[in-house]
């Protein structure tokens, strides 16, 4: 069956209806359960923070998941090593969510946090010394905005994640090229960071709304963007025929890797310049 937009034409980041966005609908759809997919996402992501970290594992950073939208495993992934999290955000709803979750996050996502602590690699998380809710309360800070935006936060943040959010946004190549610039340059030289993205997605309904995707997001070109701003990034392909989440997209892409020290002008100058 054919999810592509129903009008068919390029649908941008602007005119998405993302303040009609529906939290728990979309939670029920993706994360009420924890998904083998999504298990296995978090396993990949675990296991490259715990190795970056390796050996420094008292730092405390300040770290950014960009359109954290409703979905709090990637903050969680960071949680070990960050004494500051801002969790960005453009669609008003989902920021009402997320001040919620800061509060006392949902039993839902007690299953994510397990899961980040099983094998060897999940000593930071289980080793973290104080329950989750109390650290991830103190530690996030939820800050309304647009990931376009992050271009006056060139290397802010030592830490990063960015799930399923700039091919997830709008039809068009160029948005989801500016956007991966954007989260990417946010970070600073040597910031381990983690990306997830839906390969070639028609885009996706949540509730009674539809939102845009960009279908020509592939694993080649995903590596190709990201390797601009990364000597060491590695992708993982997730997800099999007949075992996705929902119909309209291929499988997910996961990747991670180390920020280098090329800061994108192009990034910097495309939005000043509107």
């Amino acid at each position: 069956m054919a999810l592509r937009s129903p009008s068919g034409e390029q649908k941008l980041n602007d005119d998405a209806p993302w303040d009609s966005f529906d939290p728990e609908a979309y939670i029920d759809r993706n994360y009420r359960i924890l998904h083998p997919d999504d298990e296995e996402i978090i396993s990949i992501v675990r296991d490259h923070f715990e190795d970056h970290f390796r050996g420094n594992s008292g730092r405390r950073l300040s770290g950014i998941d960009v359109g954290a939208g409703a979905n709090l495993y990637p903050a969680l992934a960071m949680l070990p090593w960050c004494k500051k999290i801002t969790l960005l955000e453009r669609s008003s709803a989902n920021v009402g969510y997320l001040k919620k979750q800061k509060q006392h996050f949902d039993p839902t996502w007690d299953q994510f946090w397990t899961a980040l602590q099983e094998d060897d690699k999940g000593r930071a998380y289980s080793g973290l010394g104080v329950d989750p809710r109390a650290r991830f309360g103190k530690t996030v800070r939820v800050k309304p905005g647009n990931l376009f935006d992050l271009h006056r936060k060139q290397g802010r943040w030592s830490i990063g994640t960015m799930f399923f959010v700039a091919e997830s946004m709008s039809t068009s190549y160029d948005e989801f090229r500016l956007g991966t610039g954007s989260f990417m340059s946010s970070l600073k030289p040597r910031a381990p960071f983690a990306a997830a993205f839906m390969e070639h997605s028609e885009g996706y309904k949540v509730g009674t709304e539809w939102f845009p995707a960009c279908y020509s997001v592939s694993q080649s070109n995903i590596e190709d963007v990201l390797g601009c701003y990364s000597d060491d990034v590695k992708t993982f392909p997730v997800g099999k025929p007949g075992g996705l989440l929902r119909d309209g997209y291929t499988r997910m892409i996961v990747a991670c890797g180390t920020r280098n020290s090329f800061f994108d002008e192009r990034v910097r100058l495309k939005w000043w310049n509107i």
